[in-house]
């Protein structure tokens, strides 16, 4: 039989646990704060816009340019030339490539993008004489854009909180104080867990890209090899992130808050579901700060535009670079025991 006054005992000592921790309580009450000011900067404004719309040959992207460039509801922004919008028509980053300097105006949508016809209706309604232009190449469809996305947000969930919280969780329940008597030393350790780590989610995004591909036949049109180089090299940023937060605490409510403080705003602003073009230039800075941004280029580069290692330098020295300063920064930081 079911004693109420151990189980009275036993609510009452977690709920004190919880409350002295002081550094949980904190980030349990603070979070949501700092996520809803986040979200609220990034997604707020008057008239939140429902397309993007990519602009050339416009001065002031006004009704005075032309008259479908006050349509509310719509972003526009100024795009340099009609040879760099028209791969983010295809790529569904922009819903329309708007040339206004043609005279009768030129537009381009993606055939597969029903946000393009609609806003091709609304563009006929404002200008019936806009000529549709024919986008050059195959069209992409939205699941090859979104596919890198998805496998992407896995690999953050898997490499941020399989190696954050259980490590937290080992110095919490004394594991660590154990090891810690033994000959293994700190930098063993944490490669040890990396490379753990390493094999079960690159394993894992293989099998499920591959069983995916089977049913979703996504468009691949670089190497295999480039592919798994850049998933391999990303997920080692990701967990080598996630020792970072590992690397002192003993509050796994303390861990928890800081790995959704690091994962959250990643899904958000990296890519994951839709593009952040025309995004504010900060939210497109702040977005350069986090791996799965690096990741999610390099991948959408190599399946939809055939890009090779040569082509990727430039995320994939990020990578590499993010993946040794939080690897170097993470055994300065690591303690076996808690101060």
């Amino acid at each position: 039989m079911i004693s109420l006054r151990r189980l009275a005992a036993m609510v009452q000592a977690r709920t004190l646990e919880f409350v002295r921790d002081v550094s949980a309580l904190g980030w349990n009450l603070l979070l949501p704060v700092f996520m809803v000011a986040g979200m609220g900067f990034i997604f707020s404004g008057p008239g939140r816009p429902l397309f993007t719309v990519g602009v050339v040959g416009a001065g002031s992207l006004s009704a005075a340019d032309h008259a479908f460039l006050g349509t509310p509801q719509v972003r526009f922004y100024a795009e340099d030339d009609v040879a760099s919008g028209l791969p983010k028509v295809q790529r569904h980053r922009i819903d329309m490539l708007l040339d206004v300097s043609a005279q009768p105006v030129r537009y381009w949508i993606n055939a597969q993008s029903s946000k393009g016809r609609l806003l091709e209706k609304l563009l006929k309604a404002d200008d019936p004489t806009a000529q549709a232009q024919t986008v050059s190449g195959p069209q992409i469809r939205y699941v090859d854009w979104l596919a890198p996305g998805i496998l992407g947000m896995n690999m953050m969930f898997s490499s941020l909180f399989g190696v954050g919280y259980v490590i937290v969780r080992y110095r919490k329940s004394g594991y660590l104080k154990r090891l810690n008597a033994t000959p293994l030393r700190a930098a063993e350790f944490i490669i040890a867990q990396l490379l753990s780590r390493l094999v079960l989610i690159v394993g894992i995004t293989v099998a499920v890209f591959v069983v995916c591909d089977l049913f979703l036949d996504f468009r691949m049109e670089g190497s295999y090899g480039d592919l798994l180089l850049v998933t391999v090299l990303g997920a080692m940023s990701m967990i080598a992130m996630g020792l970072i937060v590992s690397a002192r605490f003993t509050s796994e409510e303390l861990a928890g808050g800081l790995l959704n403080v690091l994962s959250w705003p990643m899904m958000i602003i990296s890519g994951v579901f839709f593009s952040i073009e025309g995004a504010p230039e900060v939210v497109v800075w702040l977005a350069q700060l986090f791996p799965l941004t690096h990741i999610l280029e390099a991948a959408r580069a190599i399946m939809l535009d055939g890009a090779g290692l040569t082509d990727l330098a430039r995320p994939l020295l990020v990578l590499g670079g993010m993946t040794i300063g939080f690897l170097l920064l993470g055994s300065i930081l690591f303690r076996w025991t808690p101060e």
